[in-house]
């Protein structure tokens, strides 16, 4: 087992299941110290306790993304108890339901809501946390998904709009040798986004991968341990896609 991560300290946003509570083990297993957020209390802490059995070091905050001043208020926290972060990686953000399939017919109200929890709280996060982020020189990786290349939902428009969020932050946090990527990952075969998809939709959107693989939440764990560790100090500024080929780029009709 690499242990790229010992005696270093990660930032998970969205830590209460699925890919953040995936990749909080992996982190974990390579000897990283743990700061989950979630909006989901129980979860959080469920995720705590199971990367806790093996006695990594683990501290977690409830965190709204769509309130400004809790973000601030966690992250002032944060910083207060860890002068020194290495990596954020902000995981959190809605996926699944209206935003997944709706695109002209929303209110100006949920397009608010939803770029404001999806494209700019990362960023707000990552500027509270960066006084930390900075003492480490450290990383900032980003969620997008392929869904943002050619957007065809509201989902697909968050994550385009955080890929142009994410090139801004590069140049802005280059000033503290802080490096920040995007990571945009394909169709992934887990229970949340066999659920949020229907069957059809589903096969449809495997069909256009050029490698014909079902993606997992390891594919995206392996990723984002490599770009988070010193083996990519050089690379800065890039959206990554992981997506097998997938030429369809985000179609969610």
């Amino acid at each position: 087992m690499r242990m790229r991560f010992t005696d270093r300290l990660v930032v998970i946003t969205g830590a209460g299941g699925g890919l953040g509570r995936a990749l909080a083990c992996g982190f974990a297993r390579e000897g990283a110290g743990l700061i989950l957020t979630d909006v989901d209390e129980s979860g959080m802490q469920e995720t705590a306790s199971l990367i806790g059995k093996d006695g990594t070091r683990c501290s977690t905050y409830q965190m709204n993304l769509a309130d400004e001043t809790q973000i601030h208020d966690c992250a002032e926290r944060i910083c207060r108890t860890h002068p020194r972060i290495d990596v954020l990686f902000n995981n959190a953000g809605l996926a699944y339901g209206e935003i997944s399939y709706t695109f002209e017919t929303l209110s100006m109200e949920k397009w608010a809501r939803y770029l404001t929890i999806n494209s700019i709280a990362p960023l707000v996060l990552a500027q509270a946390l960066r006084p930390s982020l900075a003492s480490a020189k450290g990383v900032i990786l980003n969620q997008s998904s392929m869904a943002s290349y050619m957007p065809a939902t509201a989902y697909g428009v968050t994550k385009a709009t955080l890929n142009s969020i994410t090139y801004g932050m590069a140049h802005c946090f280059a000033r503290d040798g802080i490096r920040v990527n995007a990571i945009a990952p394909g169709l992934m075969e887990t229970p949340a986004g066999k659920a949020g998809l229907s069957p059809e939709t589903y096969a449809r959107i495997q069909s256009m991968q050029l490698l014909k693989l079902h993606g997992t939440a390891d594919d995206i764990v392996t990723l984002a341990l490599f770009l988070a560790s010193d083996e990519a100090r050089f690379i800065d500024c890039q959206i990554v896609s992981c997506d097998a080929g997938n030429s369809i780029r985000g179609w969610r009709g």
